[in-house]
């Protein structure tokens, strides 16, 4: 995957739907998702992968420690582009605050299917899919296909800065801050 791929599907994925949850500040946090991506070379058919990503406990850790995050479970390209992001991000001079916690990812638990309708239509089955299940840990992701993991770091990744101001509170009450 070259830069302007990254970049492209960074742009291109997209959070349909958040969890109604954040990332515990004291244990382990499981978030289940699903993504719906349009085949490249096929019209009206859309790959639906489904997984789990699990957030560590947030860890204290030192600001210029960026290089302890672990995307455990991603395929080693995965892992490149995840690091490559970071400096990304530092090039760019984005706000890292939310950074200052370390924190490891697991895809697991991934399979795939392929639809024949429109992405449109898929995504609303799976919005009422989540309805009805009534989980507050699904995320519904919407991403290109062929680097579908880009839209999952970047589901992650806002994770983090969604979580951030409350993993902050809940340590300063705790009197860890």
């Amino acid at each position: 995957m070259n830069k302007d791929d990254f970049e492209y599907a960074f742009e291109f994925s997209k959070v349909i739907r958040e969890p109604a949850r954040f990332i515990d500040t004291f244990g382990l946090t499981r978030f289940d998702f699903l993504m719906a991506s349009e085949l490249m070379d096929s019209v009206g058919q859309v790959r639906v992968r489904a997984g789990v990503i699990e957030a560590q406990k947030p860890q204290i850790i030192k600001p210029q420690s960026y290089s302890d995050f672990d995307f455990e479970g991603f395929s080693q390209e995965a892992e490149g582009e995840a690091k490559k992001f970071m400096d990304w991000l530092k090039d760019k001079d984005q706000n890292l605050a939310f950074l200052r916690y370390g924190f490891e990812f697991k895809k697991k638990e991934t399979r795939e299917e392929i639809v024949h309708e429109s992405l449109e239509s898929v995504i609303a089955k799976l919005e009422e899919e989540a309805d009805q299940s009534g989980n507050p840990a699904l995320a519904i992701l919407e991403g290109v296909d062929d680097t579908w993991e880009v839209g999952l770091l970047k589901f992650t990744l806002e994770m983090i800065k969604r979580s951030t101001s409350v993993n902050v509170h809940d340590y300063k009450r705790s009197g860890l801050l």
